[in-house]
């Protein structure tokens, strides 16, 4: 044990000499993300295209869906096998990500990457309402933990890479390199870091390159006219956040109940069930196919047709449940977004009877991507920043911003979890999940402000038996502790458990640490 201790003792204060090498290899593993992203959503782009033919091809031709049954059978069970081979491709991936840099899971990288393009592309060439982002993200990580094989003995330094690897995935698909650095901190994180901060920086700064090469310089959603809102119509963004909060509450919830309903089905129904409800919605509803960035374009131009809207927003969430709960590979970033516009775009609609100007309906659309993310999510900052740099616009900063925090404290009362940590515990607890040998011997956790542990000596900590705080970062300095060493808000400690109950440890550590 001391032998051990005293070599992460040296790793660690080595560590500030490796930041620029940290920084160079997030530069490789941005290179490595961006490309794979990059090369998948073009893949998504392409078969939702075709998924949009197909189906009308099907509309004038009935007959011929009958033979559209049986290939959705064969899809269904091809899926549900990838799936059931490699669970950790299933879904969105951003809970699996945070579960390997959190609790030691095991990412395939290899299997995830090659499940994560086969099933996503007959995903979109079904139409299934789930978004490319949340798998870019996974995909990103997938890549930094490949680059991150090469020269990388430090476990600390691998978790550095693969997070810059996530925020290049982000970066990358939504050509949004500052809300992937942010995501990186905010999400996947949950604290503040300069180590994972540069590294993030370096691999977004360096995917939104090659997503700006091959994609030009036009934001993800290009919107043409939005008016500043003036000052005496802010009064409107109260309701209008508190209908956003509604909204991303809605999803979650919407979510997690189909998930369950579809775990009482044998594994090769799942997603052949979700499937065959995309026909009817192809059929007769295909605004509502794919992840749904028509549709936020939809609700930033349209000032009538409350009903037909009003149709959209539900049927969005309703096909959006029903596809990602079946565990298809697919995220509900963009299905998130675009919910959140039809609510915003319904919300101008009502208001513009009691005396809203009509112009101003884009400016609710928007602020309501921001706060429907942020009411589910629960990342409002990642959400801000990445409908300004998704829109290609600033002036809307301000109502983007209030919007997404009163939706954040209205779903916060009414108790609703973030979308991504109910789904990472659902997966935990699901009995597939597949730990690292050393299976969580050595964290690393971040402080919150408020915490039990924040300001108080190490010697008053009552930790849990079997562990050892054995260094501390803060900010560019490794600290080796002692009793009389204090902690403080925004320290990373870095955390040695014993071999009986590594995971027990850990949980117990994260609630000493966190802010509840």
């Amino acid at each position: 044990m001391e032998k051990q201790k005293a070599k992460l003792r040296g790793a660690l204060s080595s560590l500030d000499g490796l930041k620029w090498s940290v920084a160079l290899k997030g530069i490789i593993a941005g290179s490595v993300a961006g490309l794979a992203s990059v090369l998948y959503r073009i893949v998504i782009e392409t078969c939702s295209d075709v998924s949009r033919g197909i189906y009308a091809y099907l509309r004038q031709n009935p007959p011929m869906i009958f033979l559209w049954i049986i290939v959705i059978g064969l899809a269904g069970w091809a899926i549900g096998w990838m799936v059931k081979k490699e669970p950790m491709a299933s879904g969105s991936g951003i809970p699996q990500v945070e579960g390997v840099l959190f609790y030691g899971l095991k990412m395939r990288s290899y299997l995830i990457l090659v499940i994560r393009f086969i099933g996503g592309a007959l995903a979109a060439l079904f139409g299934l309402s789930v978004g490319r982002e949340g798998p870019s993200i996974q995909i990103g990580a997938a890549a930094g933990e490949l680059v991150s094989k090469i020269g990388v003995k430090s476990k600390l330094e691998k978790h550095m890479i693969i997070t810059g690897g996530a925020a290049a995935g982000l970066s990358a698909a939504f050509s949004a390199p500052i809300s992937g650095m942010v995501f990186a901190l905010e999400e996947i994180h949950r604290s503040f870091s300069p180590y994972i901060l540069l590294v993030a920086a370096s691999a977004s700064l360096t995917a939104d390159i090659i997503s700006k090469i091959i994609f030009g310089l036009k934001p993800v959603l290009y919107f043409v006219q939005i008016p500043e809102l003036p000052i005496n119509l802010y009064i409107w963004l109260l309701p209008a956040a508190a209908v956003f909060g509604l909204s991303g509450s809605l999803m979650n919830k919407m979510l997690l109940w189909v998930q369950s309903l579809y775990k009482k089905l044998p594994w090769y129904l799942q997603i052949f069930a979700a499937l065959l409800i995309a026909l009817p919605f192809g059929l007769f509803l295909p605004q509502v196919l794919g992840g749904g960035a028509n549709l936020i374009q939809l609700a930033e131009s349209v000032t009538d047709l409350f009903g037909f809207i009003a149709l959209l927003f539900i049927c969005k969430i309703i096909f959006t449940s029903t596809s990602f709960g079946s565990g298809v590979p697919g995220g509900i970033f963009m299905p998130i977004l675009a919910a959140g516009a039809l609510s915003g775009s319904l919300f101008g609609m009502i208001a513009s009877h009691f005396g809203l100007p009509l112009q101003y309906i884009p400016v609710f659309a928007v602020c309501g991507m921001a706060g429907a993310f942020a009411s589910s999510v629960k990342a409002p900052v990642t959400g801000i920043l990445l409908i300004a740099e998704m829109t290609g616009s600033m002036i809307h900063l301000l109502p983007v911003g209030i919007c997404a925090y009163i939706a954040l404290l209205l779903s916060d009362m009414l108790k609703i979890k973030p979308i991504y940590e109910e789904l990472l515990k659902r997966y935990m607890g699901s009995g597939k999940a597949l730990f690292e040998e050393e299976k969580g011997k050595l964290f690393e956790l971040p402080v919150e402000a408020g915490s039990c542990i924040s300001n108080e000596l190490i010697k008053n900590v009552a930790l849990p038996s079997g562990c050892l705080i054995i260094g501390i970062r803060r900010g560019t300095k490794e600290i080796i502790p002692h009793g009389n060493t204090r902690v403080l808000p925004g320290d990373y400690l870095l955390v040695l458990a014993g071999a009986n109950d590594p995971d027990s440890v850990r949980e117990a550590m994260r609630k000493l640490c966190q802010f509840d």
